[in-house]
């Protein structure tokens, strides 16, 4: 016996059984009985998937006001989350989906900095809704980082801690990065040097001060994250930093700092007085 058409869905939406009646059921074409047409005062019945859906339309609402009236303060982490995630999930409760985010990545920052595999095991979150929030956290990395441009690094500090926590401070590898600067201290390049494992990314000086000299830069600063979340520079840190330190001082290459990011904090070699 043929049924009724069922549209079938993604992660990211409700599943809609069509509910509309036919005029010729195809039923009775089979020995079916015919339908019997509705009473009058009849009352139409919601379809089971569409039923709980009134009440996350009038959160939705009141959030939007919420955000509306009172701006960002007025919200949780979470509640943010979730006005995002209406656009991207139209239809389902994304409170749940919010919450479960930010509970295994920690915070909003971290969600923006998973990665999108890891995005996808969330309940809800799926490859669509995984690529927009990666190209959020993308459109924030940019920004941040067209702030350091034609600027003097050394005076916009907090500008500069700010987008390497945002750019790395999430990784699952540990990452080298290099500021190259002018000789006015204003920004000519930013390149990851290289790609490690979770404690360990190979450096090599001879390198770094070769890309320093094509780039005709006359200072740098280095930076590098730790997956672990500690920002305590190692015994090996300290070296490599030495070495790089020597090797550019020896081209007229000044090295300002070198930053460890850690996903709560960071370290600056030349506030330890490491440099």
């Amino acid at each position: 016996m043929a049924k009724g058409p069922v549209a079938t869905s993604s992660d990211d939406e409700l599943p809609f059984e069509t509910q509309e009646p036919l005029a010729a059921d195809e039923r009775s074409f089979f020995g079916g009985r015919p339908q019997k047409p509705a009473a009058p005062n009849a009352k139409a019945t919601l379809p089971a998937s569409l039923a709980g859906q009134e009440h996350y339309h009038g959160h939705r609402e009141r959030l939007r006001d919420r955000f509306r009236e009172l701006g960002d303060t007025a919200l949780a982490d979470y509640e943010i989350l979730e006005l995002l995630l209406f656009r991207l999930i139209p239809r389902r409760d994304t409170k749940p989906i919010a919450k479960s985010l930010i509970e295994r990545f920690g915070s909003l920052s971290g969600v923006f900095g998973a990665p999108a595999a890891l995005l996808t095991e969330i309940k809800g979150v799926g490859e669509a809704v995984a690529l927009d929030l990666k190209l959020i956290s993308t459109v924030a990395h940019r920004t941040l980082k067209s702030e350091l441009r034609s600027k003097q690094i050394l005076s916009s500090w907090s500008s500069v801690i700010e987008y390497c926590h945002a750019a790395m401070a999430h990784e699952t590898r540990e990452q080298f990065r290099i500021l190259f600067l002018d000789k006015r201290n204003v920004l000519i390049a930013d390149e990851v040097q290289g790609r490690g494992t979770v404690d360990h990314t190979p450096v090599y000086p001879r390198e770094v001060v070769k890309r320093a000299l094509e780039l005709s830069a006359t200072a740098m600063v280095l930076v590098h994250n730790h997956p672990s979340g500690d920002p305590t520079p190692s015994r090996a840190d300290i070296d490599m930093t030495k070495v790089i330190i020597e090797a550019a001082k020896a081209l007229d290459i000044t090295v300002h700092d070198h930053i460890i990011i850690g996903k709560d904090g960071h370290v600056s070699f030349k506030g330890l007085k490491l440099i």
